[in-house]
C-alpha cells in the first residue's frame, strides 16, 4: 500500500470545499493530525507513481508504479490502496477532465502517464483518516464543522455513483476496521435475552471474501454480495444489499441486528430494534455516508445450506440465440423465483441457486433452460449445462463467484430497473418484457445483467427503509455501460446520457423503482425510485442526526444537487 503521512509532506494549505469559503492553514491540518496520533494522511491518485509530470503530492517511482500497472484491475489489490477507485471516474474531475490515468486495456503502455500528461488530483480526496476508532470519525466532523472542510466517507471503493470522494475533502478511510467474531446467542445492546439471534459482528472494513471464510469456518452461512472486495457493513448494506440468496434469506438490511454509528453530532450510537429505532430503520435502506460513519455492525447468521445450483451458457458470440434465451427465462422467472431461486442472468448465460429444493427437483424445473440451451449445441460449441448439489454458501461463493465480480480497473455508467412480477402476469406482458429487453441490450456498450437476487419471499413488514418496490420484484436489472482511460468531457457526458436512455426502455413498462448502490447517476425521480414512500421519513431523520448537513454525497437523503462538492460531475 502506498501510503503518504501527513508528516512528510504539505500539500496546499487551501482546501475547502469551494475557493469562496474558508481557507484550512497547515498549522490546522498538523493539529488534526496530532489529535488522531498521526493517522492523517495525504490522498494520492493511485497512478501516481507512473507520472514525471504532477500537481499532486508523491513522486514518480518506478517500483511503485510496475505495482499499479499490474494490480490496476485486481481489486484485491485496489482495495487496499486508499487512492484507488474500482469505477476509475470517481477520482477523477469529470467535469474539469482533470485526471491521474493509466490505459486499463494495455496497462504496461507508458503513453498516458509521460509528458506533457499530468497527474492531477481529480476527486481524490487530498487528505484522510485511516480510521482505527470512533474517537477519530469525532474529531474529524468537529474540524469540518469547524473549517468548513467537506467529508466523504471511503471504505473498499466500490462505488457506482462517486459517492465515496469529492474535490478538496477530508476521507474518513474505514477500510482497516476488519474485526470478525460470531456469537451464537447475540443480543442486541438494550434488548432482553429473548431477542438472542445468532451473529456475526464485522467491522466496517470487513470484505465478503473474509466474510465467508469466517462463516465456512463457524459452519454458518451469512449473506454477501456477487463483489468480493466490497464491504458489507459500508455502503452495501446501507443501499439494501442484494446477493445470491436474497430470494429467501433477505436483503442485507433484513438481516442486520445491530449497527455501531457515529454520528455528525459526535454522537457514538448503538442502533438496533431496542434503542435509537429511528437510526436504525433508516439504516437499514437509506444509504451509506449519509446518517454517519458505521464503525461496525452485526448480521443474522443462518445454519449451513445445501444448495442446488444450475448453470447454462452458449457462445457470447451466438447472438441469435439470446431473444430465445430471453423468452425462456421470462416465462419461467416466477415460478423459478417461489422456488427461491436467485441469481445472475446475461445475454449468453444464466447460473441460478436455491436452498429450498432437492436436485431431482432443482433438475425438473430448470428443463426448460436446460432444453433451449442444449438445442443450440448442434452449431454452437459453447453450450454448457450443468446441474449440481452444493454442500455450503462457502462452496458456491468460491466456485462461481469469488472472481466472476465486475470489471474494474476501468470507467463504468450504469442504470438500473427493478422488473415486478406484473411485468410476467400474461402472455402480452412477457412479450412487452423480451422486446424492452432486446432494446435495452442493442443500446448499451457493455452488457445487461438480469439479475435474479430480489427478497421475493421475505416480505416487507416496514422494519426496513429500502422501496418496497423490492419484495415484489423478479429481477434488479442493471444496464452497464463505459470506456476506458482519459476521454473529453462531451464525450464522458454521451456516456451517461446512453446508458440512461438504453433503461428508458424498461422505465417505459415499469414502475418508477430502481437499486440506489447500482442507479443512473442521473437517476430520474430518485427519491420515488429508491425510497418509494420512505422518502419523506428518512429526510426527517437526516435532519435529526445531521442537521448541519455534514455528510452529502450524490443522490444521498437531503442532499443538494448545486453543492460544490458535486463540481466534478457531469
Amino acid at each position: 500500500m502506498f501510503v503518504v503521512s501527513f508528516a512528510g509532506v504539505l500539500l496546499a494549505a487551501v482546501v475547502s470545499a469551494h475557493p469562496s469559503e474558508r481557507v484550512v492553514t497547515a498549522t490546522q491540518w498538523a493539529a488534526l493530525n496530532s489529535s488522531i496520533g498521526g493517522r492523517l494522511h495525504v490522498g494520492i491518485p493511485l497512478a501516481r507513481p507512473c507520472f514525471t509530470l504532477a500537481d499532486t503530492a508523491g513522486n514518480i517511482n518506478a517500483t511503485e508504479c510496475a505495482a499499479v500497472r499490474q494490480g490496476w484491475t485486481n481489486n484485491l489489490f485496489l482495495v487496499e490502496q486508499f487512492g484507488a477507485y474500482m469505477n476509475t471516474q470517481w477520482g477523477s474531475c469529470q467535469a474539469t477532465a482533470q485526471t491521474c490515468l493509466i490505459d486499463g486495456l494495455n496497462v504496461s503502455d507508458p503513453t498516458p502517464s509521460d509528458p506533457p500528461n499530468v497527474c492531477e488530483q481529480g476527486s481524490v480526496p487530498p487528505y484522510y483518516i485511516d480510521v482505527r476508532d470512533a474517537s477519530d470519525v469525532r474529531k474529524a466532523f468537529a474540524f469540518s464543522e469547524i473549517n468548513g472542510v467537506p467529508l466523504v466517507v471511503k471504505n473498499t471503493g466500490h462505488d457506482y455513483k462517486g459517492r465515496s470522494s469529492a474535490p478538496g475533502s477530508l476521507a474518513l478511510w474505514t477500510h482497516n476496521l476488519q474485526s470478525l467474531s460470531y456469537n451464537e446467542s447475540f443480543v442486541p445492546v438494550g434488548c432482553s435475552a429473548s431477542h438472542a439471534k445468532p451473529g456475526v459482528t464485522m467491522g466496517a472494513g470487513s470484505i465478503f471474501n473474509d466474510i465467508v471464510a469466517f462463516a465456512e469456518e463457524n459452519n454458518i452461512t451469512v449473506m454477501t454480495g456477487a463483489e468480493s472486495t466490497a464491504g458489507a457493513s459500508g455502503g452495501w448494506v446501507m443501499g439494501g444489499g442484494h446477493g445470491a440468496l436474497a430470494n429467501t434469506l433477505g436483503l442485507g438490511v433484513d438481516r442486520v441486528l445491530q449497527f455501531k454509528i457515529v454520528t455528525p453530532t459526535g454522537l457514538y450510537l448503538t442502533a438496533n430494534e431496542c434503542q435509537n429505532t429511528d437510526l436504525f430503520w433508516a439504516l437499514r435502506g437509506g444509504g451509506g455516508g449519509t446518517f454517519g460513519v458505521v464503525l461496525e455492525s452485526t448480521t443474522l447468521a443462518s445454519p449451513k445450506l445445501t444448495l442446488q445450483v444450475a448453470f447454462a451458457a452458449f457462445s457470447r458470440t451466438n447472438t441469435n440465440a439470446t431473444r430465445g434465451f430471453y423468452e425462456v427465462v421470462v416465462n419461467n422467472s416466477v415460478r423459478w423465483a417461489e422456488q427461491g431461486f436467485g441469481g445472475y442472468i446475461e445475454p449468453f448465460q444464466a447460473l441460478y441457486v436455491t436452498p429450498k429444493l432437492n436436485s431431482t427437483e432443482s433438475s425438473a424445473t430448470m428443463q426448460p433452460l436446460f432444453d433451449y440451451v442444449t438445442s443450440l449445441a448442434p452449431t454452437d460449441p459453447g453450450v454448457e449445462i450443468l446441474s449440481l448439489e452444493l454442500p455450503s454458501y462457502g462452496t458456491f461463493y468460491q466456485t462461481f463467484i469469488a472472481n466472476a465480480g465486475a470489471p474494474v480497473g476501468e470507467n463504468a455508467v450504469i442504470a438500473s430497473r427493478l422488473i415486478p412480477a406484473a411485468n410476467f402476469g400474461d402472455a402480452d406482458g412477457r412479450a412487452a418484457l423480451v422486446d424492452a429487453l432486446i432494446q435495452t441490450l442493442a443500446h448499451v456498450t457493455f452488457d445487461m445483467t438480469l439479475i435474479a437476487t430480489t427478497p421475493y419471499n421475505v416480505p416487507d413488514d416496514g422494519s426496513t427503509s429500502v422501496t418496497p418496490a423490492w419484495r415484489t420484484a423478479i429481477w434488479h436489472v442493471v444496464a452497464e455501460g463505459g470506456w476506458d482511460g482519459a476521454m473529453p468531457v462531451a464525450d464522458e457526458q454521451a456516456a451517461y446520457t446512453g446508458i440512461s436512455g438504453a433503461a428508458n426502455y424498461l422505465r417505459a413498462i415499469t414502475p418508477d423503482a430502481a437499486y440506489q448502490n447500482e442507479a443512473d447517476v442521473h437517476e430520474p425521480n430518485h427519491e420515488v425510485s429508491f425510497w418509494g414512500t420512505n422518502y419523506p421519513r428518512l429526510l426527517q431523520i437526516k435532519q435529526k442526526y445531521d442537521p448541519d448537513n455534514l455528510l452529502e454525497c450524490w443522490h444521498c437523503v437531503g442532499y443538494d444537487p448545486l453543492s460544490p462538492r458535486f463540481s466534478c460531475y457531469v
